[in-house]
């Protein structure tokens, strides 16, 4: 009799510890992360690509770049293009400087003229001949001054347009250096070193992963019960046995209906149709993308 009660009572605690072991849970599924493929910008042969897969990778780092020699050699050249229609721009004061000597000129014969006319020493027709004189002059002052700041004018806008064609140059010569945009780790290489490559090629691919997300699938019936910002529990699958829980909070439930996912067991195995959310996490370094995972709703 003794004996049958410690049987009796070892199953009984048997039981209870499996139950105490086994997580409740409302929802399952697998851990992912925003993943940012970095592409070339430019044309050329890669000539540095210092990333590795795995590699954390703080942002804007330089991790490469590719031969911009072409580049350069045309900036170089737009330079110099633009330094020649500089010198070229006339000095209008040099140009006109002569006729406004002869201008002065005039007007001192004039005034002479005007002195010796009070005087009957010369003629109205002389006076009208300097007057004549004058005013062809000042003309032709008034026709050189505005040809020179035309011509001003379209060298300005020449050296203009370069600028701005330097300025294009610029920014592909910026654009052969690769510049890590985010802090991550690399998940994927795409090219190596002495490769050819264009714009829109996959370099490499990388992903934040200090916050993943349990994309994880609820019935109707629980839909209801959640909303955004709302707190979850969720537990990592490390094996039969082996679990982590961390806290989560819900960033996005869809508001479209889809067929239970193959990989996915609701807790309602027998609902068809389920809603996806996610559940951001805070990664302490034991989660992976692609690790299942489970949810309580708090």
């Amino acid at each position: 009799m003794k004996s049958t009660a410690i049987s009796i009572l070892l199953v009984v605690l048997a039981f209870t510890s499996c139950n105490r072991n086994k997580l409740s849970y409302d929802a399952a599924g697998t851990f992912e992360a925003v993943e940012i493929l970095i592409s070339s910008e430019a044309s050329g042969i890669i000539e540095q690509l210092d990333i590795e897969e795995g590699a954390r990778l703080e942002a804007g780092t330089t991790v490469g770049y590719v031969d911009s020699t072409q580049l350069y050699l045309k900036k170089l050249q737009l330079l110099s293009s633009r330094k020649a229609l500089q010198i070229s721009r006339p000095d209008i004061n040099a140009q006109i400087a002569a006729t406004r000597e002869e201008i002065a000129r005039i007007k001192t014969e004039k005034n002479r003229i005007e002195n010796l006319l009070k005087g009957d020493a010369v003629t109205q027709q002389r006076l009208d001949e300097i007057n004549a004189l004058l005013k062809v002059t000042e003309g032709k002052l008034a026709a050189q001054m505005n040809s020179l700041q035309t011509n001003i004018g379209n060298i300005n806008e020449q050296s203009t347009t370069v600028a701005i064609q330097v300025a294009q140059l610029d920014d592909q010569l910026a654009k052969c250096r690769i510049i890590n945009p985010i802090r991550g780790t690399v998940l994927k290489k795409y090219a190596e070193v002495f490769e050819l490559t264009s714009p829109a090629r996959p370099l490499y691919k990388i992903a934040d992963m200090q916050t993943l997300y349990l994309r994880a699938y609820v019935t109707s019936d629980l839909l209801t019960k959640l909303q955004l910002g709302q707190n979850a529990t969720v537990y990592s699958d490390f094996g039969e046995s082996e679990h982590r829980e961390y806290a989560g909070k819900v960033i996005w439930i869809s508001d479209k209906a889809e067929f239970t996912p193959k990989t996915i067991q609701t807790k309602d195995e027998r609902a068809n149709l389920v809603y996806a959310v996610k559940i951001a996490v805070k990664n302490d370094g034991y989660l992976k993308i692609g690790m299942y995972g489970e949810v309580s709703f708090n």
